[in-house]
């Protein structure tokens, strides 16, 4: 199947030295950074030092090495809902849900706060169950399929996600975000509570590509209009890019969008008069599932790890000019 160059930035998978030029590019930023901090820190000790010597105070000896330092207590505290979800239950926004559900206690009582502050010394139960902070971080990427829930677990007893990934840890792990049963493609799964806090979270906007298969040709005028801007019931919406994936049948589209909105592709097109019969992920944040084939998984290498956490501004939506 042809594919059109409208389309090409979505499709088109880079080559091994380009992303190596890539981390490469991201560690000498990296360390660039690091030094300037460091100058300015040396600025700042330099510029007190003369500050001190025209106010004729004593000058520090430069034996004493560095700035006297205040030492505060450190806390070792955290949020109740945070704490649930470094112990691999679930994100922070499911664990809100959980504690107002009464289906957590600390210290034998029953706690309804997600801000409540949890220390070390504190014993948390979750259903009845002595519950602790992950130390083994596992990352997955799978290629989801159809009739597959984005769930740890189903109440229908229906198939879901972790199915596909038994034997791949001994930990407890759930997916980032969700994807419609009948949509496909990249999904990441890890118990890495904070990570899936950044991804999830809305103010993020992380970037996300799909290859819609519609009902009819995509039109011209529909094109332009979903480029624009389209008023839906729950706000304001529209694509970042938008592209034919094949010259001959314009019935097949690639859409790029930073929205994290329940179902929000799919009801931008049928808000549009137009039915979506296949949906699938081809880009999530920094990761794609190349040489994933559908069904399987991988573990994240070291340096994909690294980029989510540090939410590397290629997959991260820029603020518009004003």
């Amino acid at each position: 199947m042809k594919r059109t160059d409208n389309f090409s930035k979505f499709v088109v998978q880079k080559k091994n030295s380009a992303i190596k030029e890539e981390f490469r590019q991201e560690k000498k930023k990296w360390k660039k950074e690091r030094s300037d901090a460091i100058d300015l820190k040396k600025a700042e000790k330099r510029k007190i030092l003369n500050i001190a010597k025209e106010k004729g105070h004593a000058p520090i000896p430069e034996s004493a090495g560095k700035m006297p330092m205040i030492v505060r207590k450190q806390d070792k505290s955290m949020p109740l809902n945070k704490y649930i979800a470094h112990c691999g239950i679930c994100s922070r926004r499911d664990a809100i849900l959980l504690i107002k559900e009464e289906k957590v206690k600390v210290n034998g009582a029953v706690i309804t706060e997600p801000g409540f502050k949890i220390t070390p010394e504190d014993v948390v139960l979750y259903m009845g169950k002595k519950i602790l902070p992950e130390k083994n971080l596992v990352y997955i990427l799978l290629n989801k399929p159809k009739d597959y829930i984005t769930t740890v677990e189903d109440p229908q007893g229906r198939k879901t996600v972790l199915d596909l990934i038994r034997g791949a840890t001994g930990e407890r792990i759930f997916p980032v975000g969700r994807l419609d049963r009948n949509t496909t493609g990249v999904l990441l799964l890890t118990n890495d509570g904070d990570l899936t806090q950044k991804l999830s979270h809305p103010s993020h906007e992380v970037r996300k590509v799909y290859e819609a298969k519609l009902d009819k040709p995509f039109s011209k005028v529909d094109f332009d209009r979903m480029l624009k801007g389209l008023e839906l019931e729950d706000g304001f919406v529209r694509a970042d890019a938008l592209g034919y994936v094949d010259t001959k049948d314009k019935s097949v589209i690639g859409i790029e969008i930073h929205s994290g909105r329940n179902h929000i592709v799919r009801r931008m097109f049928e808000f549009l008069g137009y039915d979506v019969k296949g949906l699938d992920r081809v880009v999530f944040a920094n990761l794609t599932k190349k040489n994933v084939e559908r069904s399987k998984w991988r573990y994240l290498n070291e340096k994909e790890v690294r980029l989510l956490k540090f939410m590397n501004s290629s997959f991260i939506k820029k603020p518009k000019a004003v």
